[in-house]
């Protein structure tokens, strides 16, 4: 309720977001970069010296081009990245007053600004672990069932494989199988050489030695043996989970990968309050563009390069 009462004020959003952009109170022009623009107070624009061009505070954001206001861009941003399970798109478009198509747009968008931007590798002790994401035969409608449903076990599922550095952070991708290739592509990728490398006993993870000191566990023995687990990997999967069988219900493969950078987000900012995780969405907005016609449109590769889009 602060939220909406403090950004109830059209100036105060566009004030806001401005300093969220130029802290330094400097405009740069989105068009030939280079600062030193002035503010049209009649019109909310900014207007570049140096090439003349107008240009909003939405431009080269996720906000470009989209008529809504900044006050319900605000709120939603508060409510996606502070809802523990999220938020679905016919929720927040009663809660802001959109429509559900716009509400869910707006969702993918703000996404956009949770993924993460690291190029560091993980180290220490790391958890590495997959899981399989799809929905339950027994509650499939029978033509459904034989269109998805070829073999027993996890097949027909969106397969995501995840690397989680204790006390740091959490890296999650969909990949196309579990097979040994890939996977250790994956730890290779993220994992820096050296470190403590956690996984259960499949087979695919054999052979990170000596690059990584790498510990299993056999879950068919324990779950655990003094700090060799991967509990709190397994704990992130349960979020992930439970967001989605309970608020999303139901998930497109080639959109899962911006499920999971909202929730990989959420589990890493968890320590922080309210206002933190807000200013940390809004802080990344900018340069991260999002239109329409590139998230509705059908990616067959989405599994191989984890930027696909489609509908949901």
């Amino acid at each position: 309720m602060e939220e909406i009462r403090h950004f109830s004020d059209a100036d105060t959003c566009l004030e806001f977001v401005a300093a969220l952009r130029w802290p330094d109170g400097q405009p740069v022009c989105p068009h030939c970069e280079e600062k030193g623009a002035y503010f049209l107070k009649t019109r909310s624009l900014w207007k570049c010296k140096a090439c003349r061009k107008q240009f909003s505070v939405k431009k080269g954001t996720i906000f470009e081009d989209s008529p809504i206001g900044l006050d319900k861009w605000l709120s939603a941003i508060w409510l996606i990245a502070n809802a523990k399970n999220g938020i679905s798109s016919h929720e927040l478009a009663r809660a802001v007053g959109v429509t559900q198509k716009t509400a869910w747009f707006m969702l993918h968008r703000i996404r956009l600004a949770m993924q993460a931007e690291s190029f560091e590798r993980l180290e220490g002790e790391v958890e590495v672990d997959e899981t399989f994401i799809g929905g339950q035969a027994r509650y499939m409608h029978t033509d459904k069932k034989k269109e998805k449903i070829k073999a027993r076990g996890p097949a027909g599922k969106a397969v995501v494989i995840g690397l989680l550095e204790r006390h740091h952070e959490v890296r999650t991708k969909p990949i196309p199988h579990t097979k040994k290739d890939t996977v250790q592509g994956q730890v290779r990728d993220n994992g820096k050489p050296g470190s403590e490398v956690f996984t259960d006993a499949l087979a695919s993870y054999e052979g990170l030695d000596p690059e990584y000191v790498h510990q299993v566990i056999n879950h068919a023995e324990c779950y655990a043996k003094g700090n060799v687990h991967t509990n709190c990997m397994e704990n992130f999967w349960s979020l992930l989970k439970r967001g989605i069988k309970g608020t999303y219900i139901s998930v497109e493969p080639f959109h899962l990968f911006r499920y999971l950078d909202e929730q990989a987000f959420r589990f890493d900012s968890r320590k922080e309050n309210d206002a933190g995780r807000f200013i940390e969405v809004g802080a990344s907005i900018v340069g991260r563009r999002l239109t329409y016609q590139e998230l509705i449109g059908d990616n067959e590769v989405w599994h191989s390069t984890a930027k696909g889009a489609g509908s949901a």
